[in-house]
Order: structure tokens, then C-alpha cells, then sequence
């Protein structure tokens, strides 16, 4: 796993052991933060269901003001921390061991990324409705493209969905 571009581009990051957690392909990720681009420049970004950390530290890579990981597993948790400290950015995020949908509901947050084990599809209606009471703008979620996601969520619309072969990413902002 690797930064694609930014602060820290080509910087090779840690990744949790075992198949509990899924990178994001850097492939998606270069779609997201192209279509992210305009609005990520200091913006507070939440990386949930983080794994190591790879969307989190892209974002950070790529001006984002602060970054704030959710991932309950202290394993990769630990690993998060071990690659902010190694690129120097660990004073510009926090790393919290926390359940992600609940703690999404306190979080006051520019830009949500969420991406919840496939599996758990009840995960992303908790973790969308959450993300829909922080005054935040918009939440992203990955998700398998076999699944659809629902078109709103709380007061979260869907606008936009980006599909690559497994792998999906529907956009989310509040109804005005």
C-alpha cells in the first residue's frame, strides 16, 4: 500500500495483518480524491471503518486540514498510528478505537468516508444516518457494486455513485 500524490506521494504504508481489513485499490482512491479536489484543501476529513488508514492519510497527503480515523480494531489502529508517525503527520490527526457509527453522531466533519466490511450491510444505513446529524457536507461511502445503497439516508441525499468493477463509491450531501 502506497500515498498516491500529495505531501507524502510514493510513501509505502503499514497494513494491518490478516484479512480482517480491505485497502481501498489505489485505483478508487485516485477517483476519489479527483472528484474530492475542490473542497478538500483544509477540510476536516472522517476516515471510518479506517483499516490502516490508507483513505485517511491520502487525504491528509492531499491538504486536508485534519484527519479523524474511527476503527474499533486496536490491531490496525495501532497500524495507523505507526504510519502517521512515520510520514511526520501525527499532530495534524487523531486515531480513536471506537465503534464508527456511534461515534460518527458527535463528529462535526467536512467530508465522511465511510467504508463499513461489505458484509454488514445494516452498518451502512447505521453509519449513513449517523453521519446525517453532524453539520458536516458530505459523506462518501465504498461499498460492493453489487449492493445499492439507498438514495437517502436521515437528511443525507445520494448525488452521485462511482462504480469500478467490485467496488463502488456513492456520494452523499444534506437535502437543503
Amino acid at each position: 500500500m502506497r500515498v498516491i500524490a500529495g505531501e507524502f506521494r510514493s510513501r509505502r504504508l503499514k497494513a494491518p495483518p490478516g484479512n480482517e481489513t480491505r485497502p481501498t485499490p489505489d485505483r478508487l482512491r485516485e477517483a476519489l480524491f479527483s472528484i474530492l479536489a475542490p473542497i478538500l484543501e483544509g477540510a476536516i476529513f472522517v476516515d471510518a471503518y479506517a483499516g490502516g488508514g490508507s483513505v485517511g492519510i491520502e487525504a491528509l497527503s492531499r491538504g486536508a486540514g485534519r484527519v479523524i480515523f474511527l476503527e474499533k480494531n486496536r490491531g490496525a489502529a495501532a497500524i495507523i498510528r505507526e504510519n502517521l508517525a512515520s510520514l511526520g503527520a501525527a499532530e495534524r490527526a487523531e486515531v480513536r478505537c471506537v465503534r464508527a457509527a456511534p461515534a460518527l453522531q458527535a463528529l462535526d466533519a467536512d467530508i465522511v468516508f465511510l467504508d463499513p466490511p461489505y458484509p454488514l450491510q445494516e452498518e451502512y444505513r447505521l453509519a449513513l444516518e449517523a453521519a446525517s446529524l453532524n453539520a458536516g457536507g458530505i459523506a462518501i461511502a465504498q461499498h460492493a457494486s453489487k449492493h445499492e445503497l439507498a438514495e437517502q439516508y436521515g437528511s443525507l441525499r445520494q448525488y452521485r455513485v462511482l462504480r469500478q468493477g467490485d467496488n463502488s463509491l456513492s456520494f452523499y450531501k444534506k437535502r437543503v
